[in-house]
């Protein structure tokens, strides 16, 4: 490990010592959950804005944090961080075969089906391929992980336009359910037009999560050109706030 490495795990042990900081003697596997979810979207955050010098400091408190973590696991007897690395290693080697095995030149896409097929046969006998994804995953990502998995093993259309005659198929499902007066079928419609969507998302090398995110931060520009005439009018019917809105879109 290099001498920075060191230095900083050697930091959290005095900062988790009698001599170190009351609070972080005092912190938990659990305690500590929520803030590595915290601390892992801030780092995905300064990489959307392509921010150098927020995603260097936010990398680094991902790396205090798994390194608190593991020096918590450590003093419970669970595992050292060397074991954390040592097993790391072993597993990333295992799952390129490409490159520490049999060298072959494989296409992303290639190495991805690979790499699933790989951690299918390292799960336990009867386990589904579609379990492990974490619980906090948002829908669509899960989804299009699910996705994924399931197209390692061959379960997948042939095309995107067979992706997209689902959805089709999908949308008017939907409006059967909803002429139908059916709310738990409309449900049930909606969430299969979005998962088929997600399967469009993944076909065409989209993260459908990333689509929407950037989608959201459209909306809220756009609106707040929306808000800032009504504001300076004091009211506005819906077509004069369309009006500012579409004339919002050519708006940097």
């Amino acid at each position: 490990m290099s001498r920075a490495f060191d230095d900083l795990y050697d930091l959290v042990k005095y900062l988790r010592s009698e001599q170190g900081c009351p609070w972080d003697r005092e912190q938990t596997l659990e305690s500590l959950r929520p803030h590595l979810m915290e601390e892992m979207h801030e780092a995905c955050e300064a990489i959307e804005e392509n921010d150098t010098a927020k995603l260097r400091e936010e990398i680094g408190d991902n790396m205090f944090l798994i390194l608190f973590i593991a020096r918590i696991a450590e003093e419970e007897g669970r595992f050292s961080i060397d074991d954390v690395l040592t097993e790391s290693q072993a597993k990333m080697k295992s799952r390129h075969p490409h490159i520490f095995g049999e060298k072959r030149d494989l296409k992303p896409e290639e190495v991805l089906n690979q790499w699933e097929k790989a951690k299918q046969a390292q799960k336990p006998e009867g386990e589904s391929a579609l379990s492990g994804l974490p619980r906090g995953l948002s829908g669509l990502t899960k989804a299009q992980r699910i996705q994924q998995r399931a197209a390692s093993l061959g379960f997948d259309w042939d095309a995107v336009e067979s992706a997209f005659e689902k959805l089709r198929e999908e949308i008017e499902e939907f409006e059967e359910a909803r002429a139908g007066m059916n709310p738990e079928r409309v449900k049930e419609e909606m969430g299969d037009i979005l998962f088929s969507l997600v399967n469009v998302a993944r076909f065409l090398e989209i993260r459908a999560e990333d689509a929407l995110q950037g989608t959201i931060e459209r909306f809220r520009e756009r609106f707040g050109h929306v808000e800032k005439e009504i504001a300076r009018r004091g009211s506005m019917t819906l077509e004069e706030m369309d009006e500012i809105w579409e004339k919002s879109k050519g708006k940097k």
